[in-house]
């Protein structure tokens, strides 16, 4: 094990997109604050059988998700010791977000899988995982996990946002740290750019072809989980339950339905950014992550709406697309110290928490 104040881990991020495995294997040293590394991260893509298991995680009965947790396991800590013996790399240890198949907190549920022990076995190193479970049961969201690493890790930024599956805010308010899920993100606009044969909407270009459906936008902007309030998360139920029957009602063009959900998505993160903004502050700056970062049209849409008092940043690709997984690095060297890795202020716990179960032996 590193000494007290320096840590190598492994991150591991199977994010709702199932576009593969994110690894990130990270060093996190503390002084005065929290600093890092990335020192080597990849994607590897999910077997196409696994994928699909994946995909339709949701649908198995109880065995059969079993069956797959514990492959899936199996599955990531082969991809790590590879990853480890092609690289020469040696981490204290691994952090695995896993995969989510069901997120109820309002039942106080959420399901990650990828077998703890299987992945230690197969990698042959400790791991941490199911870091949610302990905040779902304080009657949490136990969602979004990463704003802790935005303030330790990314101070000098009043807003992070990632665009995954799902797009996501964090941002300091009257001196602590709050986040929720926006909107759907990547989950929808793949979903549609499917229908036309392409995996996802390459820089938005299908998107710009299209145009908004004024009534259809203005259905999305009506759904009752924007007018909640405090903290909130969204899961795959909920854009199958809310978004998807109404995106799928009529014979719209692929192009105007995502030229829809962009202007939408553009919409709702502008609005929380603007309506949460410190008008103290002369200038402020937003971290935009995740493969969203990449969908240029988005990006020209959400730049329009915030406006010239919010400097958006696109950082280095490797931060743009392993950020998460770094912060789950980050997430298991604080359950390692016993530290708080879980914000009651985020996720409307009814207090702070440091998550995650540990398999293996530490020396």
């Amino acid at each position: 094990m590193s000494s007290d104040n320096r840590y190598k881990l492994i991150g591991l991020m199977s994010g709702t997109s199932g576009d593969g495995l994110d690894l990130a294997f990270c060093s996190y040293e503390k002084s005065e604050q929290w600093e890092f590394e990335v020192i080597k991260a990849a994607t590897i893509p999910f077997p196409e059988e696994l994928g699909q298991s994946l995909q339709s995680a949701h649908l198995l009965d109880a065995e059969s998700l079993e069956f797959l947790d514990i492959a899936f396991g199996r599955w990531m800590g082969q991809v790590v010791k590879d990853f480890c013996t092609q690289n020469a790399l040696l981490p204290d240890a691994i952090a695995s977000h896993g995969h989510t198949v069901f997120h109820r907190p309002e039942k106080g549920m959420t399901r990650q899988i990828g077998n703890g022990q299987a992945l230690c076995e197969a990698s042959g190193f400790p791991v941490i995982n199911d870091f949610r479970i302990v905040d779902v049961v304080l009657g949490g969201q136990g969602a979004p996990l990463v704003p802790i690493g935005d303030a330790l890790l990314f101070p000098d930024y009043d807003y992070a946002l990632n665009l995954g599956g799902i797009a996501n805010l964090s941002m300091q308010s009257e001196g602590k740290r709050i986040a929720f899920d926006t909107c759907p993100f990547n989950l929808l606009l793949n979903h549609f750019s499917r229908k036309v044969g392409k995996d996802f909407d390459a820089g938005g270009k299908l998107a710009r072809d299209g145009r908004p459906i004024e009534t259809l936008l203005n259905a999305l902007n009506q759904l009752p989980y924007y007018g909640r309030t405090g903290a909130k998360s969204l899961g795959r139920e909920h854009i199958e339950s809310d978004y998807l029957p109404l995106l799928e009602k009529g014979d719209h063009r692929v192009a105007d339905v995502l030229a829809t959900l962009t202007e939408h998505f553009a919409e709702s993160i502008a609005r929380t950014i603007v309506n949460g903004k410190n008008t103290r502050v002369k200038k402020q700056q937003l971290l935009v992550t995740g493969g969203g970062a990449y969908n240029t049209f988005f990006i020209e849409k959400l730049s329009e709406k915030i406006g010239q008092q919010v400097n958006l940043t696109l950082p280095e690709n490797q931060i743009i697309e392993f950020k998460e997984a770094l912060v789950f690095g980050f997430l298991g060297v604080l359950r390692l110290r016993g530290e708080t890795n879980c914000l009651a202020s985020v996720t409307g716990a009814s207090r702070d928490s440091c998550g995650g179960t540990v398999f293996g032996l530490f020396p």
